[in-house]
């Protein structure tokens, strides 16, 4: 045979050999902590692999992070139970970043304990919204308590609406209602009767994600608000609702409000209701309002109807 291929055939078995009795990746003694992913999705690099987060980085993230150190953190740490991580946690429910008052409401949520039981976060949060002498953090004690979605929020969020004297927690508390899928027995109605205009808009927009919302009258009345915007809400939700009673509201907005959103909803809302009955003023909607938008939602409501 050649000298040649007998020399590299004793180069090639040299290095199989060398392979066969290298050291593994990871001895007995150290495991790999990745090696449950890697026997199911192969083996990928390590920055691809998701880990779970540790207590200790937990609670640095929270006593110091960036938003996004602090997202990624308690995601990768939902179910990780940590009780002294919730002292830790807890404070970022009053952050200045609602996002992040978002996740660490998310992750205080899903503990087993530590949240939940007398005395503890939850009912810490409650406290807070009945009796703290800083409104804003009262705000943000109500927003916690939507996103806890624990009943007794409600009631909680109910009476900040009916009793706060500062409009910020009765918007919050509005708001979080919304989110806790409540009509708080009535106060979400109240709420659209408030004079401040925000909490009338929370109320609104709380309404339409309450899927037992059924104060139609509270939202009609809207319609006739003072303020654009509530008006625009009020029409938008109504159509939103198939509010059939409002079709007469709605073609008088559609024809003579003086804002040209509100306009423009009312034609679309009226499309949503394929309320009939408004055929002749949107016809002439379409060809005689002065903004162009208007006239584009009165054409598409006529081919609804």
């Amino acid at each position: 045979m050649n000298t040649k291929i007998l020399g590299v055939l004793a180069i090639g078995i040299a290095l199989f050999g060398t392979v066969l009795h290298s050291e593994p990746a990871h001895s007995d003694d150290t495991p790999d902590p990745a090696a449950g992913t890697r026997a199911i999705y192969g083996n990928i690099p390590n920055d691809q692999i998701e880990f779970l987060s540790s207590p200790d980085r937990i609670k640095s993230a929270a006593a110091g992070g960036s938003m996004t150190t602090i997202w990624e953190t308690l995601e990768h740490g939902e179910r990780v139970e940590c009780l002294d991580c919730i002292p830790a946690v807890e404070p970022l429910l009053y952050d200045a970043n609602p996002r992040t008052r978002e996740i660490a409401a998310w992750w205080l949520r899903r503990r087993m304990f530590g949240v939940f039981g007398p005395g503890e976060a939850y009912e810490r949060t409650v406290n807070t919204l009945k009796s703290d002498g800083n409104p804003e953090k009262r705000a943000n004690a109500a927003y916690a308590l939507g996103e806890f979605l624990a009943t007794p929020g409600i009631e909680a969020c109910k009476t900040a609406i009916e009793t706060d004297a500062d409009p910020r927690v009765r918007a919050a508390a509005a708001s979080a209602l919304g989110r806790l899928n409540s009509d708080g027995a009535g106060a979400l109605s109240r709420a659209m009767t408030d004079g401040d205009k925000k909490v009338r808009l929370a109320g609104l927009s709380s309404a339409g994600r309450v899927n037992t919302f059924a104060d139609a009258p509270a939202i009609a009345k809207l319609a006739g608000d003072g303020e654009p915007v509530v008006r625009r809400n009020a029409v938008e939700l109504l159509g939103a609702l198939k509010v059939k009673d409002s079709a007469a509201t709605l073609t008088a907005l559609a024809k003579n409000d003086p804002d040209a959103d509100v306009r423009g909803s009312a034609c679309h809302s009226l499309g949503e209701l394929r309320a009939s009955a408004a055929r002749s003023v949107l016809e002439d909607v379409a060809k005689t309002d002065t903004n162009g938008l208007v006239r584009d939602q009165a054409s598409i409501a006529l081919r609804r109807l």
